[in-house]
């Protein structure tokens, strides 16, 4: 069995240098030699079978255990090297084939009903709040930040992506605004008291909900801000505006037709929507299955194409996309950095298993953005054709005096 192990990951590593040590104690090198090294050693030869049977899966589930270590280099210099050699995967006709066979049993037994996708936000999103304030910024924005230059702190650059959101749905005071999938609250803070719009802001996570509640009474805001649990199917209302802002990886493919569908119904007939989601730049391929049992359950990661069906059987007009290629990679590598520098304080929220869970499916997850074609889509939408201006130059007036307004405010959690 060493033998199979050695040659699978000669045919998946080509770039890069690996070195792995193997239960036997003997090593191996894989790659080129290019790039900063990296070393692992596998504890046991079931853990080397383990990868054979389902690498993308089982080789994540291994270094949570302790099974696989790192002995050069960190987490993130050894998926760099595998996401670097991503297409390589392509090629190896047995795995393409497991990797089949789980999208169909995804798609049979994980669909996002309103139940299932109760339970898979409370997975992940019911977490301790202590934990994902050791790595966010200081408005808990958890979605990709928006670099205005490579400078910017995590802080600056997530308070610029809210003001960019807000300038794209062109938010005019007193506008009723639905913020589906509002998290901790942030965006629905900054469009009440930059924009001057009531902003309704549905999760269905309780622990965000509490958290949320909390910030709109401290900000004097609930006056303006409604915050609900609630599902975005349930809501029967009208909306000159909704932004969605990192939920639609959740709704799954299943659910697209009826996401779109709903959103129609949901603006009035100027109105507009901006939908900033996780994308994939390359052909569409099935979740990866470790991030879908542990981190993510239910996630799915969308290509263009595999969206817009459902956008034109609901009659909506795209306006406007754009594509932020390596803003999420920087978010995640400075979520990355805080996370690794508090990681005392999360084991103590935790334990050594779950930390290790969390840096791989930090590293993983820039890595992703970095070497393997995942990007985030922020697709504009309206009922008219009129309802947008001609040209993009609304965008950056609207943007200007925005950042005009959020520097004056007092009322903005920016960290010092």
């Amino acid at each position: 069995m060493e033998k199979l192990f050695r040659r699978f990951i000669a045919a998946l590593i080509k770039t890069g240098s690996l070195e792995i040590e193997a239960a036997s104690g003997a090593i191996y090198h894989f790659g080129d030699g290019s790039g900063p090294p990296a070393r692992l050693r596998f504890a046991d030869r079931a853990a080397q079978n383990a990868v054979l049977r389902n690498p993308t899966l089982h080789f994540g589930e291994l270094y949570m255990e302790g099974r696989v270590t790192v002995e050069t280099g960190t987490i993130y210099d050894v998926l760099a090297i595998i996401c670097g050699n991503i297409d390589n995967l392509e090629r190896i006709w047995w795995l393409q084939a497991l990797t089949a066979v789980h999208g169909r049993l995804r798609h049979m037994f994980k669909a996002n009903s309103s139940r299932r996708a109760r339970q898979n936000v409370a997975h992940h999103y019911d977490l301790d709040r202590r934990l994902y304030q050791l790595f966010l910024d200081s408005d808990m924005q958890y979605s990709c930040a928006y670099f205005e230059n490579p400078e910017a702190t995590l802080d600056e650059a997530q308070l610029a992506k809210k003001r960019h959101i807000a300038a794209k749905l062109m938010v005019e005071r007193g506008e009723r605004v639905l913020d589906i999938g509002c998290g901790w609250g942030g965006m629905a803070l900054y469009l009440a008291d930059i924009c001057g719009a009531r902003v309704t802001g549905i999760t269905l996570s309780r622990e965000q909900l509490a958290y949320a509640r909390d910030r709109a009474t401290e900000a004097g805001q609930t006056g303006m801000i409604d915050f609900r649990l609630q599902d975005y199917r349930e809501i029967d209302e009208r909306f000159d505006k909704i932004v969605s802002v990192g939920m639609f990886e959740h709704v799954g493919p299943e659910f697209y037709d009826a996401y779109f569908q709903q959103v129609a119904k949901m603006l009035n007939p100027d109105g507009m929507a901006l939908i900033h989601t996780i994308g994939t730049a390359r052909v569409q391929y099935e979740p990866d299955p470790w991030v879908n049992k542990y981190i993510f359950p239910g996630g799915y990661i969308p290509a263009l194409s595999t969206i817009m069906p459902s956008i034109q059987k609901a009659g909506l007009y795209v306006t406007d996309i754009e594509v932020l290629r390596l803003h999420y990679a920087a978010t995640l590598r400075s979520w990355r950095e805080r996370f690794l520098a508090h990681r005392a304080e999360a084991m103590a929220l935790y334990d050594e298993r779950f930390c290790r869970m969390w840096e791989y499916y930090l590293a993983g997850s820039e890595c992703a953005f970095r070497y393997t074609g995942e990007v985030v889509f922020q697709i504009q939408l309206a009922k008219k054709v009129e309802t947008v201006p001609l040209t993009r130059d609304y965008m950056l007036r609207r943007e200007a005096e925005l950042r005009r307004r959020d520097s004056a405010s007092s009322g903005l959690r920016i960290a010092g």
